[in-house]
């Protein structure tokens, strides 16, 4: 037997129920409406049109930098061997991919560098030559963006067009030749460069002097990016207590890591590659504001529409 005054509640609540399913569905269905965003006519990539060539651009963007200052660069090259500058780098850049026909219409930039600002330069100079660029990268400039990532990336490069993906770490150098050290415009303190290498790099010699303490917080959503950063340089622990200069070698192991998993994403998303796809990677190098930025290649593949690796291009980029 059940009471008319339980019934009439049962009855009223699966008919409150089923009023609060429809208005869900009705809600989830306006989600999928088209509506255009107040301010905004176009949602299509910034790829750059129009009838100037890559190595144009790169000289009207080049004709806004200083000149190279002949004491940091025989600096960074003392350091680096092997460094050029920004600004030599991305004119044998762009004449190099116009050869096999990367344009600024038909080329989408594709980025995995660290999220300090000072990683923004290189890129943002390669953003006036090829428009907005799509990020794969985080902390230190591992490709937390991962295979997903690659993915939707591949999908927006231009019909029988190519992409360049440029990738790797970058290190401070300070004026005085300090490494890991850099100046930045409008802060007094000569500040750490890269902050979040050197965090991982305290990290693994805290473990491998034994001093690590033992921590319940095994992994943290709010900082998961730094605490991947920790285990990715895990292997190199012998590596940077043997150097002869710890922040010197520091950028060099975390891309040794990050060469693996850009090379191993890449090959797991080959089948979207369209016409072709170059791979830049290496060392960027940041110096003070007032003088250039360089960088040190150590890749520079060509890939085929099918995926493979058919040429090395770093010879006449070192050249």
């Amino acid at each position: 037997f059940i009471s008319p005054d339980i019934l009439q509640v049962d009855i009223i609540s699966t008919m409150k129920l089923s009023l609060a399913s429809l208005a869900l569905l009705a809600a989830s269905a306006s989600a999928f409406t088209a509506v255009t965003p107040a301010g905004r006519v176009s949602t299509s990539l910034n790829i750059l049109a129009g009838t100037q060539s890559a190595t144009e651009r790169v000289a009207n963007v080049m004709a806004a930098r200083p000149e190279e200052n002949e004491a940091i660069d025989a600096l960074v090259k003392k350091n680096f061997p092997g460094a050029i500058s920004n600004k030599a780098m991305e004119t044998k850049i762009a004449s190099i991919l116009e050869a096999k026909g990367f344009t600024p219409a038909n080329t989408l930039l594709c980025t995995s560098l660290c999220c300090d600002e000072l990683a923004r330069n290189l890129e943002d100079d390669l953003n006036k030559v090829y428009g907005h660029n799509f990020n794969l990268g985080g902390l230190s400039g591992f490709p937390f963006a991962g295979n997903t990532g690659f993915g939707a990336m591949s999908a927006h490069v231009p019909d029988d067009g190519f992409c360049l993906l440029v990738h790797g770490p970058h290190v401070g150098i300070s004026k005085d030749g300090v490494i890991g050290k850099v100046e930045r415009s409008g802060i007094a303190l000569v500040d750490n460069c890269c902050g979040s290498a050197i965090a991982a790099s305290n990290y693994l010699k805290g473990i491998t002097d034994g001093g690590a303490k033992i921590t319940t917080k095994l992994q943290q959503f709010s900082d998961f990016q730094q605490g991947a950063v920790q285990e990715l340089i895990l292997p190199h622990g012998k590596r940077l207590n043997d150097a002869d200069n710890r922040m010197k070698e520091l950028p060099y192991a975390l891309y040794d890591s990050q060469d693996i998993l850009v090379r191993d994403i890449i090959n797991g998303g080959k089948g979207g590659i369209k016409q072709g796809l170059a791979l830049l990677s290496g060392i960027q190098i940041n110096t003070g504001p007032d003088t250039l930025d360089y960088f040190h290649p150590l890749r520079f593949d060509y890939y085929d529409a099918d995926g493979n690796v058919v040429e090395s291009m770093i010879d006449e980029l070192s050249s």
